[in-house]
């Protein structure tokens, strides 16, 4: 509990450690809150299938929060939902915003993550796959490292 870890890969593909965090946390009871910029659900399902994890499963009982961001970035691009089905702004809102912030992504793992009434998890986990490509959308580095910062507090000190 109240541990931040950021993995980083430069010679090497560390992809298998999110795959390893994943199927981990699923299985130890959390709730996980997974921001997936890099790969489809389709991706991390058999990958996590394999592993002995059902994520759609895991989807359709609260436990398992998951942001596709490919999706959502398409949609935002060609207008197809603008708005999430709750009325909350698109999580990637910034690509087509002139500010650049990540607010409405951080709200969205705060809203995520937060406990409901019946929730009975064994702790809350974020997890976040790539966050390079927060970069290569247009989000400048100081509002990565924000979100960085605010996702980090809210997970370790609010929600210990």
């Amino acid at each position: 509990q109240g541990k931040f870890t950021l993995l980083r890969d430069t010679r090497t593909d560390g992809s298998f450690l999110v795959h390893h965090f994943l199927s981990f946390y699923l299985r130890a009871g959390c709730k996980v809150c997974f921001v997936a910029l890099l790969q489809s659900f389709s991706h991390y399902n058999i990958v996590a299938q394999k592993l002995g994890i059902s994520l759609t499963a895991a989807k359709e009982r609260g436990q398992l929060v998951f942001l596709e961001g490919l999706k959502s970035c398409v949609d935002l691009l060609f207008g197809e939902e603008a708005e999430e089905q709750s009325g909350e702004p698109c999580p990637l809102q910034f690509m087509s915003e002139s500010n650049c912030d990540l607010r409405a992504l951080f709200n969205f793992v705060r809203t995520s993550l937060s406990p409901a009434g019946s929730d009975s998890w064994k702790g809350v986990v974020l997890l976040v796959d790539d966050l390079s490509v927060l970069l290569s959308l247009g989000a400048r580095p100081v509002a990565v490292l924000d979100f960085i910062h605010y996702c980090r507090v809210a997970v370790c000190c609010q929600l210990q």
